[in-house]
């Protein structure tokens, strides 16, 4: 993890010719360990710091009215404009693209950013929607069947990246 955190930093730097007028925004909740870490690294290899900002999508996505249950709410924490600045969002795994798309609508509503990026530690394929990363830790393809898990040691103890079959009732009997 730690080598893919490093590589997408200096993808970051690259790409935008250093760091001045970016800001990473997590996407609640591994998004957010990842920006901090991405953060960590631009302050260490550029001498700068960087905004961080957490961004909560719940109210955004497009599934809200088909859920059964309540959203649950983790909170949104952004302390700077976003109107003109280069906005990186930081999420852990890019699947079907509408927690991306939720998050750039997020962001869309709080002003009017010059670019909006998208970072990932995982990209699992099977996108439903037009969206793309543009720095990703690691592609892996996986089967619908598959779940990809990003543990931060921040929340789960341990820093890894695991897949996980999802076995139906009649797989097991």
């Amino acid at each position: 993890m730690q080598r893919a955190i490093t590589r997408i930093a200096f993808e970051i730097v690259e790409k935008n010719k250093g760091i001045d007028n970016l800001a990473l925004i997590g996407i609640q909740r591994r998004g957010v360990f990842m920006a901090n870490r991405l953060r960590d690294k631009l302050t260490a290899t550029e001498g700068k710091e960087i905004p961080v900002g957490i961004l909560d999508i719940a109210f955004y996505r497009d599934d809200l009215s088909m859920r059964a249950d309540m959203p649950i709410i983790n909170g949104t924490s952004i302390d700077f404009m976003v109107i003109d600045k280069k906005i990186i969002l930081v999420d852990d795994v890019l699947f079907t693209g509408r927690t991306a798309r939720a998050a750039i609508e997020a962001v869309m509503e709080m002003g009017r950013a010059s670019k909006i990026e998208l970072a990932v530690m995982v990209d699992r394929g099977h996108r439903e929607l037009p969206i793309r990363a543009d720095y990703v830790g690691k592609n892996i393809p996986t089967s619908r069947s598959e779940i990809v898990h990003v543990c931060f040691d921040e929340l789960d103890g341990i820093n890894e990246v695991s897949l996980e079959k999802i076995t139906t009732e009649n797989e097991s009997n």
